[in-house]
Order: structure tokens, then C-alpha cells, then sequence
């Protein structure tokens, strides 16, 4: 049984400590969810079990672990369907050339660049438990995505929503998280079929069936939630709740079917009808107290995971500075590089690069998934973390830097809004 004074302790520090150092950051002109992410790492080994070991062991006794975790992990599922449910990969038809071109080249460079580092890491962070091609595969997936909530947030903040660079980073940043995920659901499912009984055949057909049944079924209800969203206004709580339990059943299918809880979760948001009112209502709804309370608990959770510690001596401390150096100079560099040559001022496409170069929360995900699965170990799990918050806290300064506001407002051509922004993901 949970020992409930120590949850809601652990509770009450991770919120206490999340929100000083969110408004912390807030303060450098950062996103909060950086400051959140930073604190997450600040109460995990790297720091408070350093400093204080014995304040650290009675906060988090490995026994209550479990429990921080599956609250957590309730936090990231919900989060998942509401991130799915601010993407709309159809806005990439209505934007222009450049927006097509950066969006392969944002997946593609840093996918290879990570595949490359992953020979040279390999026999070095690596073991024969797992095999190179889901190491590779893993660690170019997880170099290609963009946390596409909080660079929304960044764009909304700057007022940039509706400027070119805002409307085109938003299409580049929707495909690659659609895409990265899709790649990281292979690996899930190719190392989950190998430790078990079920043949992978089956696997795969399941999966495909139950793509048909929410594309073309369950999609189908929904158009008709929005079409009660018009007549009346709202939603009732029972439709509410049934919208719920619609995400969770996805998501326990998509884990039964040996992917992962937050693919279903992420599939039901993303097949929502994208009418900005009805998407503005529901993330409303849903928003507060999943980031407020749920998702801090990741943060920590993610944070008692990373052990800065494991990196010791300058051999690790060189494959950390490498891998930040290739997935910056992927992500970064590709993307600048597509943008300019699709016609974009080289200053407004470094502004593109670098707000494709963020990661944040998208990135922490991905690579709890990858120690869960055992395709990375803790010590490079600690090294991703710290590209993650590295690369996410260098975008405002950058941005500030290479694409200054004054530019964007005198310069950049204004388009149609894309699809809402989560509001207070950061």
C-alpha cells in the first residue's frame, strides 16, 4: 500500500519547487516548461540526492516510486491526446514551398547525423542486449523530433503565430513529431515482438485494424461531439467524461497491442476534428490541471532518473558535448539550410532552425520510452537529457539573436493562423 503522507509530500515539493523554478525562468524570457524541466533535474541525484542524501531517500524511498510513476504516466497520456489534438499535419498543404522542403530536410539530417554518431557510440554506451539497428534507429528518431507544444508557446509569446517563419516552423514542427513517433512505434513494437511469444505479423495486423477502426470509426463520433459543440455551445460533463474515456481505452489498445499507452492516446487527439473553437474548448478543459499538477510529477520523475553522476570522466563528458553538437548541428543546420535555399532570408532561416531545434517536453517522453524498453542505457539516458534541456533552452536566446522581433514585425509576410497552441504548456 502507497504510504499517503509521503505521496502528497512528494507531491506538494515537486509543485513547490516546478513553479519557483518556472517563474524563475520566466523571468530570463524562457518557457516555463524549461524551468520545470530544470527542476525536475534539481530533486533527482544529480543534485538534491548529492547534496543531500538523506532528505533525498526519505522524500523518494524507491518504494513510492511506483506510485509518483503512474501518476505521472496518467499525466503524459492525457498530455499526448492534447498534443495530437493541437496537430494538424493538413496545414502543411496550405503553406508554401519552404514549409514542404524544411520539413523533410528537419527529419532527415538529424536522422542520419544520429545514426552516423550511433556507430561511434555504440560499442561505447551500448551492449550486445541490444542490437545497432534499434540503437540507430532509436537514436535518430529521438534527435528528430520538436517539442511542438512549446514551440507554439514561443511563437504565441513573441506574437509570431501568424507571421511566415511562426506559420512554417508550426507545419515543420507537426510533421516531424507525427513522423518521429511514427518511427519510435516501430522500434517499440520490433523489441517488445522479440521478447514476446505473439508473432510480430499479428502484431502489425493488429495495430493496422485497430488504425481502420479510429481513422474510420471513432472519428466518425467525434464529428458528431462537434457538431453538438455548435448547436449548444459546450459540452455536457457526460460527453466530457466519454471524450475521457475514448483517450484511455486508445491508449490501453495501443499498449495491449505492444506499442505504447501514449500512441493511442496521441492517435485519439490527433483524429479530433481540428475546428480551432471546438480544439479551444477542449484544451481549456483539459489543460489546467494536467499541467499544473500531473505533468510536473514527470518532470520529477524524470529527473530521479537522470543521474548526472554516471558521467564521469572526460571520455563521457565528450559523447554528451558530441551528441548535444550533432543533434543541434542536425536540427539547427538542416533546417537553416532548407530554409534558405527555399528562399528565405538566411537570418529568417536561422530564426526557423533554431525554433526547430527545440525539444522540451516531446524529447523527455521519447526517452523515458527508450529506458523503459532498455534500448539506452541510464548513463546515455542522463546524456539526452541534457542535450533535451540544453537545445530547448537555447532557442529564445538564439532566436533573440540571429531573428530579433522588430525584424519579424517589419519584415515577415502574414498568413492564415495555424492550429492552436497549447496555452499554458510552458
Amino acid at each position: 500500500m502507497p504510504n499517503l503522507f509521503t505521496l502528497v509530500l512528494q507531491i506538494t515539493v515537486i509543485l513547490a519547487v516546478c513553479r519557483l523554478m518556472g517563474s524563475l525562468f520566466r523571468k530570463f524570457h524562457q518557457p516555463r516548461v524549461v524551468g520545470e524541466m530544470f527542476a525536475g533535474i534539481l530533486l533527482g541525484p544529480s543534485l538534491l540526492g548529492w547534496v543531500a542524501p538523506q532528505f533525498s531517500a526519505y522524500l523518494f524511498p524507491p518504494s513510492s516510486l511506483g506510485f509518483l510513476n503512474a501518476l505521472s504516466q496518467v499525466g503524459v497520456v492525457i498530455f499526448m491526446f492534447l498534443v495530437g489534438l493541437g496537430i494538424n499535419p493538413k496545414e502543411l498543404k496550405h503553406q508554401s514551398h519552404a514549409a514542404v522542403l524544411v520539413s523533410h530536410v528537419s527529419i532527415t539530417a538529424p536522422f542520419v547525423l544520429a545514426s552516423l554518431l550511433a556507430l561511434y557510440l555504440y560499442p561505447r554506451l551500448s551492449d550486445d542486449s541490444v542490437s545497432f539497428t534499434n540503437f540507430g534507429l532509436f537514436m535518430g528518431a529521438a534527435m528528430s523530433i520538436t517539442a511542438f507544444p512549446v514551440l507554439a508557446r514561443i511563437l504565441d509569446e513573441r506574437n509570431m503565430m501568424q507571421t511566415r517563419l511562426g506559420t512554417v516552423a508550426i507545419a515543420c514542427a507537426a510533421v516531424d513529431d507525427v513522423t518521429g513517433w511514427c518511427i519510435l512505434a516501430y522500434i517499440v513494437v520490433l523489441i517488445r515482438a522479440a521478447r514476446q511469444a505473439t508473432s510480430i505479423w499479428v502484431t502489425l495486423g493488429g495495430i493496422l485494424l485497430f488504425a481502420v477502426i479510429m481513422i474510420y470509426g471513432v472519428r466518425f463520433l467525434l464529428r458528431g461531439l462537434e457538431r453538438t459543440f455548435h448547436k449548444y455551445g459546450e459540452i455536457s460533463e457526460n460527453r466530457m467524461a466519454f471524450l475521457l474515456l475514448l483517450a484511455l481505452a486508445s491508449a490501453l489498445c495501443t499498449e495491449r497491442l505492444g506499442i505504447h499507452l501514449l500512441f493511442g492516446s496521441f492517435l485519439m487527439g490527433a483524429i479530433m476534428p481540428k475546428e480551432p473553437k471546438f480544439v479551444r474548448y477542449i484544451l481549456d478543459r483539459f489543460e489546467t490541471i494536467t499541467i499544473t499538477l500531473l505533468l510536473p510529477l514527470f518532470f520529477a520523475f524524470t529527473g530521479l532518473r537522470t543521474n548526472v553522476g554516471l558521467l564521469k570522466g572526460p571520455a563521457m563528458w565528450f559523447y554528451c558535448g558530441l551528441i548535444i553538437l550533432v543533434a543541434t548541428g542536425g536540427k539547427l543546420g538542416g533546417s537553416t539550410v532548407a530554409g534558405w535555399l527555399s528562399g528565405m532570408s538566411l537570418r529568417e532561416a536561422a530564426g526557423l532552425g533554431t525554433l526547430m531545434n527545440t525539444r522540451g517536453l516531446m524529447e523527455l517522453v521519447i526517452l523515458n520510452i527508450g529506458l523503459d524498453i532498455k534500448v539506452i542505457s541510464p548513463a546515455l539516458f542522463s546524456m539526452m537529457v541534457l542535450m533535451a534541456l540544453f537545445t530547448t533552452f537555447m532557442t529564445t536566446p538564439v532566436l533573440e539573436l540571429v531573428c530579433p522581433e522588430q525584424m519579424q514585425r517589419a519584415a515577415t509576410e502574414k498568413v492564415a493562423a495555424p492550429a492552436a497552441s497549447l496555452q499554458e504548456i510552458a
